[in-house]
């Protein structure tokens, strides 16, 4: 076993990231434009991670800023309905504002509107966190919007050092969203940066083509990066499944196909499947596969955080559900 995988299984992880606000039409199959109601619940990466997380049984607390108003208040009261530790959540006042995603149940021409007009979650700052009590969590989870602006990028870095510090292995999903970039070289280079610091990481196809310069060169990214010892790479391919480098070893696994209602939440919800069953003693393989299990589960329902599947609710879709593709 190794020391990512042993400190896995303490299932108490520290995520570092946005919270957010979600605004989803109803009912299923209706525009944003045509909607005469909408269903509001917490969104953004990292807290739909911690949300996942907490439903299948484990601990996690959110490493964030949110906004001293109503909005940046439910998001934190949605995070305490889910079970997520708040301590390390710092309220920001002035003009900064938290995430704001409107979107609809409709695969066809699917929209999502992202309001990110002075973000505040990209104001946590290296003071921020060094007051973390790394000791609390056995993992460092984050995702990749982090590093797109300042103070946030620099403040995440250091959470990388005092990590390292404390002997925590840093996970990484790299959640690569142009939007939030000031340009995609800017990116590129942060991003192959945290993946190099990091003992884990989680990508798709486009987003490891995206660090290597070309889609066609990532999956040799990938490759190049599983080469150092102990680190775990899961390089994901869409309806194609996923592959798993770890060791030396590469692990194809499918995808359970599903009737989606939506594209978004599926990756938010699968790394919180993945080490949640890393957690409670699954192989790599079953792990990753139940991971893919969850994403699809939550695209096929209205919302992300909600859409989260429990045990319970996970075990019976395996159950229920044929099996996956062949790799």
């Amino acid at each position: 076993m190794t020391a990512l995988l042993d400190s896995i299984k303490t299932n108490r992880f520290g995520v570092f990231g946005r919270a957010g606000m979600d605004m989803y039409a109803d009912p299923i199959g209706v525009k944003s434009e045509h909607a005469d109601t909408f269903k509001a619940d917490l969104g953004g990466s990292s807290a739909n991670i911690c949300a996942g997380l907490c439903k299948l049984g484990s601990w996690s607390t959110l490493v964030t800023s949110v906004s001293d108003d109503a909005i940046g208040r439910f998001c934190v009261n949605r995070l305490n309905h889910y079970g997520v530790d708040t301590d390390n959540i710092r309220i920001v006042g002035g003009e900064h504002r938290i995430s704001l995603a409107v979107y609809e149940s409709v695969l066809e021409d699917f929209q999502n509107v992202i309001y990110r007009n002075g973000a505040v979650d990209f104001q946590v700052t290296e003071e921020d966190m060094d007051k973390v009590d790394y000791a609390t969590f056995g993992a460092l989870i984050t995702a990749g919007t982090v590093f797109a602006s300042e103070p946030s990028r620099s403040a995440t870095f250091r959470a990388f050092e005092n990590a390292r510090k404390a002997g925590i292995p840093i996970i990484f999903d790299i959640d690569y969203r142009p939007y939030s970039w000031p340009s995609p070289q800017v990116a590129a280079d942060v991003l192959s940066r945290a993946g190099e610091e990091s003992d884990m990481i989680v990508g798709n196809d486009e987003e490891f083509g995206f660090m290597a310069g070309g889609i066609e060169k990532g999956l040799d990214k990938a490759r190049e990066l599983a080469q150092k010892p102990g680190r775990l790479v899961i390089y994901k391919m869409g309806q194609e499944g996923a592959l798993t480098l770890f060791e030396g070893e590469e692990i194809r696994t499918g995808i359970y196909p599903v009737t989606a209602i939506k594209p978004n939440g599926a990756g938010d919800s699968f790394m919180a499947g993945l080490l949640a069953s890393l957690a409670n003693g699954f192989s790599l393989k079953e792990a990753v596969l139940r991971g893919s299990a969850c994403a699809s589960m939550v695209v096929s329902q209205p919302g992300c955080a909600p859409a989260m599947p429990t045990v319970p609710q996970l075990d019976a879709f395996i159950a229920d559900h044929p099996g996956p593709t062949e790799a």
